[in-house]
């Protein structure tokens, strides 16, 4: 089967990955977002030649790729892609997979959550995976990973902007599909620092820092793996400019900060005035928060700052009264784009939504007033919006690695004007714990905020 010449001009930076990759069937490119890994990528798997290839990305990237591979490889007969997610499209793949005097290049394209679901992907011999966001298998015991490393392709390509997000034990599993199968045990002992921790009677393992470093990106490189920040590409980016807009929290985040419990009108954004209320005619959406457990005590305080604030939401309207350009705004919870949906279009402005549920981008590339809503999970990792040069964070997420993936969706490679960073934000809340993690490059989740179980300073004790 004679190769394909590839019809696509790369930037310098991208052919120096590959250069630096030459005859290695098994590699890594951790490109910095916005220095185009979706190229890199697939002219690394144009250039290994294979007949099937196999490539799982998030769901909201799945018809990205598909286009991506459509109108850069298909029209060159290079491949015939098929959309994985779809049952009968699945089955062509598979049909013309197991067909050994077939010679015809196909790309399948599926998501993360579908792989493991479909055992007969298991069969498949003598193809190229490729990974979209490898660091979505950091996990070696969840279903998606344990599947992908049971695969058994003769080529991997694995793509991702934050390889490690902060964390280098989260390589592992990488390393694994690169062929270094250096044992867990192992990988710890060399690379990570621990130590013992007794929290409320149990004894545990927890990470201090790590070590080696050096010699670990060495062994990486090795094996395939590419490293290359913005400033190493020789790309220089406009600046980027950072604005607090502080809000008041909710009257009712300090009652149940307190308490522990809070029965709102949630469709008023008010407490009820009367118990009785909460069961008569003339209650609205009622809604019991109980901060039983820690992890339900920081959510529903963080809804109170965000989604049951009336505050953030006037604060918001202002951001949206105060410029005629295209925004986009980060959420996390549906109600939250319901309700910001609705205020935008009582101004007039387009909107566009990208959320696990609904891809409509209409507005966003056609009206230069635009509001584009993107939920974290479906959008921070990927897309291209330098259309735009301004965000809006109207909640902030709990994982450092959608916090730094999703300020690159405006800048990267093509923006060309400053980019502004608005962070809505009560001060003395959980939010300021939040944020002060993320900028430590740190999951909130993961880290032990004991100061978070003592009574938060009111607004009014503030001075700053």
């Amino acid at each position: 089967m004679l190769p394909f010449r590839s019809m696509i001009n790369l930037f310098q930076h991208q052919q120096q990955a590959l250069d630096e990759t030459e005859g290695k069937n098994r590699v890594a490119y951790y490109l910095d977002m916005g220095l185009g890994k979706t190229f890199v990528g697939s002219e690394k798997a144009l250039k290994l030649n294979s007949r099937v290839n196999l490539l799982v990305c998030q769901c909201s990237k799945v018809q990205d790729w598909i286009e991506h591979m459509t109108e850069n490889y298909a029209m060159n007969h290079c491949w015939m892609i098929y959309d994985m997610t779809k049952k009968n499209e699945f089955d062509w793949f598979m049909k013309a997979a197991m067909e050994v005097d077939n010679p015809d290049r196909i790309c399948g394209v599926i998501n993360y959550e579908l792989t493991f679901r479909r055992n007969v992907l298991k069969t498949l011999t003598g193809f190229t995976l490729m990974l979209d966001e490898s660091s979505l298998i950091q996990n070696e015991n969840a279903k998606r990973s344990k599947f992908i490393l049971g695969l058994k392709p003769d080529n991997v390509i694995l793509l991702s902007g934050t390889p490690t997000g902060g964390k280098y034990e989260n390589l592992w599993s990488q390393c694994q599909l690169l062929g270094w199968k250096i044992s867990k045990e192992l990988f710890w002992k060399q690379y990570i620092q621990t130590e013992w921790v007794e929290t409320d009677g149990f004894w545990r393992q927890q990470i201090t820092g790590y070590k080696n470093v050096d010699r670990l990106k060495m062994k990486l490189a090795e094996h395939g793996a590419v490293f290359m920040t913005t400033e190493q590409a020789g790309i220089s980016l406009p600046k980027r400019n950072w604005i607090k807009v502080k809000t008041r929290p909710s009257p009712l985040y300090w009652k149940f900060w307190n308490d522990r419990y809070v029965a709102i009108d949630s469709a008023n954004l008010g407490e009820f005035e009367l118990d009785a209320d909460f069961y008569g005619s003339n209650a609205h959406c009622e809604r019991e928060l109980i901060g039983d457990t820690s992890l339900t005590r920081r959510l529903y305080a963080r809804q109170l700052c965000g989604l049951y604030n009336p505050a953030r939401y006037e604060a918001f309207r202002d951001l949206v009264n105060s410029t005629e350009d295209r925004l986009i705004v980060f959420y996390n919870f549906t109600e939250e784009m319901e309700r910001l949906k609705g205020i935008a279009k009582g101004l007039n402005r387009p909107v566009s939504v990208l959320s696990g549920e609904e891809k409509n981008l209409d507005a966003y590339r056609y009206q230069h007033n635009s509001i584009t809503f993107i939920q974290y999970q479906a959008g921070a990792m990927g897309g291209n919006f330098q259309l735009a040069n301004k965000i809006i964070y109207f909640s902030l997420p709990q994982g450092w690695e959608l916090w730094e993936q999703s300020q690159k969706r405006i800048h990267r490679m093509g923006q060309e004007r400053p980019c502004f960073y608005y962070l809505l934000i009560c001060p003395g809340t959980v939010e300021e714990n939040i944020l002060a993690t993320l900028q430590m490059r740190k999951d909130y989740n993961d880290e032990l905020f004991r100061q978070c179980e003592q009574p938060p300073m009111k607004w009014s004790e503030r001075h700053d």
